[in-house]
């Protein structure tokens, strides 16, 4: 057995954070400190996988409008950006919850080697932003076959 030095100061730490999220938990009337934290900081959700001829790039963008989205390529980074506007004005004192988050937004991703960006394709539709990146032909599986 292991003997350990016994710190009260974190255990008082302890209790307090213990005793802040059970406080939250039992009211729950507005967003608990880790959801305040992304209010300011939204990042739409991103899905990045590749077949056999592109990187794929899907992401959520519910209700973004198709012209404030901006997809750009430099070397090697494919960088997203955009902006989702507020639909009407509603006084503050009149919301029992607001979770939905309105503002700008920006994910930049690091592709593999250098792309064209004339051969990007960028498709949005029912929310979601699909953008196809060619790869390079040498960056392509090759097939050899055995004779």
């Amino acid at each position: 057995m292991e003997l350990m030095k016994w710190t009260p100061t974190i255990d008082l730490f302890n209790a307090y954070s213990r005793f802040n999220s059970l406080w939250d938990q039992f009211f729950a009337s507005g967003p608990t400190s880790a959801s305040r934290e992304s209010l300011w900081n939204w990042n739409p959700a991103v899905d990045v996988y590749e077949n056999d001829d592109a990187i794929v790039v899907k992401a959520e963008l519910p209700g973004v409008d198709k012209d404030k989205i901006a997809v750009d390529i430099q070397g090697r980074t494919l960088t997203l950006k955009g902006e989702r506007s507020s639909e009407n004005e509603v006084k503050e004192e009149n919301y029992y919850r607001k979770e939905r988050v309105h503002g700008r937004f920006e994910r930049s991703f690091a592709l593999p080697a250098d792309v064209d960006p004339e051969s990007v394709k960028a498709q949005f539709k029912d929310g979601v932003l699909t953008i196809e990146v060619p790869k390079p032909e040498d960056r392509k599986p090759k097939q050899i076959t055995v004779h």
